[in-house]
């Protein structure tokens, strides 16, 4: 799905993937996105920041409309 969709719209953001492995920069995208660990979920409103730390770990996360 083209993540674009997405924009100016609220979001659900979770984890369905671990993050151990992951380098510093997607480490820190997922904090900043407010998720702690696999099925973790955070609300969110949907801007061009938020965008960019949902593309460098889209393979982890799932986004679904608020």
């Amino acid at each position: 799905m083209q993540i674009k969709v997405f924009l100016d719209k609220k979001v659900v953001v979770t984890q369905v993937k671990g993050g151990s492995k992951l380098n510093d920069r997607q480490r820190g995208s997922l904090i900043g996105l407010g998720l702690r660990g696999i099925g973790s979920s955070s609300n969110l409103n949907c801007d061009s920041s938020t965008m960019g730390m949902i593309k460098k770990v889209e393979h982890i996360v799932k986004i679904s409309l608020a």
